[in-house]
């Protein structure tokens, strides 16, 4: 199995971690082995409610018994993209209503900047400095890392950038701008918060001119950080809304959400003014559907803020600096790259599984399932402090 996945996969870096998978279910991963991994990342903050969820698996059962793929997206009325948008509708503000349903969050973003140049006529983009937000070259384009994106240029036009969280670079924003596209917290960047209003006060500036917000809620969405959205936090509701990762319960799925003026823009001049074959598909939208609804009406959410605390409280280490973050998305600091390589690498030999983040080499990511118990989470924070120990020893 490992010499096929590297003959005939395609790998993103180098050196993959090339665990072989046999099963996951709840917050544990195993591998062909039949070892163990308590999983601290939920498959990059998509796993929101672990693996193989017992509610997820049976409406993902029920839809196969009904049907798969009927037809291309928005053509038919299928029960389970419209209880999956109705829902969503009903955990937003009213001006976010409509949501258009697609395969991944790069794929919505995608879609969120096309609806901003239609809505408004304007092309300017505006994203910030170290933003992540997907791969496909629409999102590539609004990636504040130059490294990761200058091979592929050229990339679309008209794209400026500010810095997260400078007031100063709101003055940039201007009649020219079509919409500011931002993260609600940092991801890639390591997982950095909005500070002293910053959020109201782009969205002020974006009232003032005349652009559009757009908030990429992919990683801080679907309860993630003690609120269902991210920007419940920080007093500031987008035009455009974008979601993915956790929504799907471990399924692939993105959606982006606006009002009903504004969404009905792509249906005409032109026709299919965003089209997927499998965006909304019907055993997706039935798993999303499913992990949303456990999601409001469990306590996990409320729970969520109380996971932090213990994470922060049993996370204390000379090597670690600071700990980022909000809920269970957050990134420990370490003093420095090697550390943090070392810790992730000797934490999985140890059972527990971590990540980096993109553009932080300093950061460990934790994002474990919201399902996760507190003493599992004691339990994954020993592993830490005991790897971090051998390392300062």
């Amino acid at each position: 199995m490992k010499e096929d996945f590297f003959k005939y996969q395609a790998q993103t870096t180098p050196h993959p971690l090339g665990m072989t998978i046999s099963h996951a279910e709840g917050t544990y991963i195993y591998d062909s082995n039949q070892k163990s991994y308590l999983d601290f990342v939920a498959g990059v903050s998509a796993c929101s409610l672990g693996h193989k969820h017992p509610k997820v698996v049976r409406a993902i059962k029920d839809q196969l018994d009904r049907y798969l793929h009927v037809m291309v997206y928005g053509e038919y009325i299928q029960e389970p993209a419209v209880k999956l948008t109705r829902l969503l509708a009903s955990h937003l503000p009213e001006s976010l209503q409509k949501t258009y349903l697609t395969n991944s969050g790069t794929e919505a973003i995608d879609g969120a900047i096309k609806l901003a140049r239609r809505v408004t006529g304007r092309s300017e983009i505006i994203a910030a400095h170290h933003a992540y937000h997907g791969n496909t070259m629409g999102a590539l384009s609004v990636m504040g890392f130059e490294e990761r994106k200058q091979v592929f240029r050229p990339l679309i036009p008209d794209v400026r950038f500010i810095k997260f969280n400078d007031q100063n670079d709101l003055s940039h924003i201007t009649s020219k701008t079509a919409a500011v596209i931002l993260e609600t917290i940092q991801g890639g960047a390591g997982f950095i918060e909005p500070v002293n209003g910053y959020l109201e006060n782009v969205r002020a500036k974006c009232d003032a001119v005349g652009a559009l917000l757009i908030l990429d809620e992919i990683q801080p969405g679907i309860g993630r950080t003690g609120k269902l959205f991210g920007f419940e936090h920080y007093n500031c509701i987008p035009d455009i809304l974008v979601t993915g990762k956790g929504l799907g319960g471990g399924m692939p799925i993105g959606a982006f959400t606006s009002s009903a003026e504004y969404m009905n823009l792509l249906q005409d001049n032109p026709k299919l003014g965003h089209i997927t074959t499998f965006g909304g598909h019907p055993v997706i939208a039935a798993a999303a559907h499913a992990t949303l609804k456990e999601i409001t009406e469990s306590n996990l959410i409320a729970k969520t803020l109380e996971k932090e605390q213990l994470i922060r409280k049993h996370l204390q280490h000379p090597l670690i600096s600071e700990i980022r973050g909000r809920g269970l998305m957050l990134a420990a600091i370490t003093n420095s790259p090697d550390i943090t390589n070392e810790v992730i690498m000797k934490c999985q030999d140890e059972g527990l599984i971590l990540f980096w983040l993109l553009f932080e080499p300093c950061a460990i990511r934790i994002t474990p399932p919201l399902t996760i118990s507190n003493d599992e989470i004691i339990k994954g924070c020993k592993i830490i402090t005991q790897v971090l120990d051998s390392i300062s020893a």
